[in-house]
């Protein structure tokens, strides 16, 4: 008998090498590459599992022939949820969720899986980091009843396939995918090849049965998905798990998706009893919002197909050592060194010796450029010592030549502004039509930033 070929792979890029490297040609990373086995004799367990739930198989037809009946979304049972999902969980998609370690991830499938399998059908929760009597315990806390729920503490993915033969859920949940190991490849659980094998083999069985699959997915250190590249290209959809240790609220955030908006938002408040939905975002981010206090503004923020107002707040002080200090939290350190620019070149505001510290309260995490006026308003409102006016919500991206550009979605913006009481905006010229205004809110075009802190402040 032939011994198996042995190679090295890059645990952070995937590629391989016939002898191990110190660095790694394709990434630059060191000592990233470990040994690994191809075409190891497989037991029969994976011999019969070999051609299970292949995509093949079936002739090529028409596109106004395919049925498309059966590909209705299905409810998880939290808005939140579904609403990051697009609407629901496509039958035969594959999920990967990930996040920080004790962020809340199985908690929230748990409770999905208990909602599904009570509404729709049976679920098949499989766990590689707990025993049934952990989860069980996990599930009496969150107030889950009897449910068709099965319980599966298994990390050998033939294994698994099996029971999904005998079982044959509506749901499956793998938890996680760095823990399943195929009996295909001599590799450890977590590896590049496993991770692979098991994604590829998890993506057959959902397209072949039609089975919507939910997995999780470790994240490293700088809060990347762990694996190769190639996890995340195989999967329907991509979610990020958000939130921070010291806030009650959790955010689920859509990187990609087949299925539905990108950058979609869901928002959840972590309680004794599990994951609670919330349904307005706005209010929980603006509740201990102060009134009339210099360096606070509020921003209307879109966040997918979302509306959200959260609180920007600046703090200007007199720099006690030589450098002065640029800090941001929720936002781009040097997208606010930027701002800080275009503040002194073309306002006239000199910031060189001052320490400027801006936060978004609430530990909400801001990357589009309507944010920038925010910014600005609350750092000038705070080197002035000037309150902005408690009713008023300011959005707008500012350029270099410090003229307040359009932004996308304007509408959408003030009507949320408005329901939740605000009389005044201040946004770009041009981006809102007179009869788009809502009843009771006034609006204040500017074309610069000049323009926009003398109606502010």
């Amino acid at each position: 008998m032939k011994p198996p070929k042995v190679f090295f792979t890059c645990q952070t890029c995937g590629a391989q090498s016939q002898k191990w490297l110190g660095k790694c040609p394709d990434c630059g990373e060191w000592n990233t590459f470990v040994e690994e086995r191809a075409a190891v004799a497989a037991p029969a367990i994976a011999e019969k599992r070999s051609a299970a739930g292949a995509l093949g198989g079936s002739a090529a037809r028409l596109y106004q022939d395919v049925d498309t009946e059966n590909a209705e979304r299905l409810s998880t049972g939290i808005s939140e949820f579904d609403r990051v999902l697009g609407g629901g969980i496509v039958p035969g998609s594959l999920v990967l969720l990930g996040g920080e370690p004790g962020i809340g991830k199985s908690t929230l499938l748990l409770q999905a899986a208990a909602h599904f399998a009570a509404s729709v059908g049976p679920v098949l929760y499989c766990s590689g980091e707990e025993s049934e009597h952990q989860v069980k315990s996990r599930g009496e806390r969150l107030g889950v009843g009897a449910t068709p729920l099965y319980l599966l503490a298994e990390t050998c993915l033939e294994r698994l396939l099996e029971e999904v033969d005998r079982l044959k859920p509506a749901l499956l949940i793998v938890d996680s995918i760095q823990t399943v190991f195929s009996l295909k490849i001599a590799s450890a659980p977590g590896s590049v090849g496993q991770v692979r094998q098991c994604a590829t083999d998890l993506l057959f069985t959902a397209k072949g049965r039609n089975l919507p699959t939910i997995t999780v997915g470790h994240v490293t250190k700088d809060a990347s998905l762990a694996g190769p590249k190639v996890l995340e290209h195989v999967v329907d959809t991509v979610l990020y798990f958000e939130g921070q240790q010291h806030h009650s609220h959790r955010v689920v955030r859509a990187v990609k998706n087949r299925f539905g908006a990108v950058s979609e938002l869901g928002v959840f408040e972590m309680t004794g009893a599990g994951l609670k939905p919330v349904p307005n975002p706005s209010k929980l981010f603006l509740a201990e919002r102060p009134a009339n206090v210099p360096g606070s503004s509020v921003l209307c923020t879109i966040e997918g197909s979302r509306p959200i107002l959260v609180e920007v707040q600046a703090l200007v002080s007199t720099a006690t050592f030589g450098n002065a200090q640029r800090t941001a939290n929720g936002l781009d350190r040097n997208r606010l060194s930027l701002l800080l620019a275009v503040l002194d070149k073309r306002v006239g505001l000199n910031l060189a010796t001052d320490d400027v510290f801006v936060n978004v309260a609430g530990g909400l995490s801001i990357d589009e450029p309507a944010a920038d006026l925010a910014v600005l308003s609350a750092v000038a409102s705070s080197l002035r010592n000037k309150p902005i006016a408690s009713d008023v919500v300011v959005f707008g991206e500012v350029g270099l030549a410090g003229e307040v550009r359009t932004t996308t979605q304007a509408g959408l913006r003030v009507r949320e502004a408005a329901q939740l009481g605000f009389t005044r905006c201040v946004l770009p010229q041009g981006s809102l039509a007179p009869g788009d205004v809502p009843k009771g809110l006034s609006i204040t075009g500017v074309r610069t930033v000049a323009e926009a802190l003398d109606a502010l402040l």
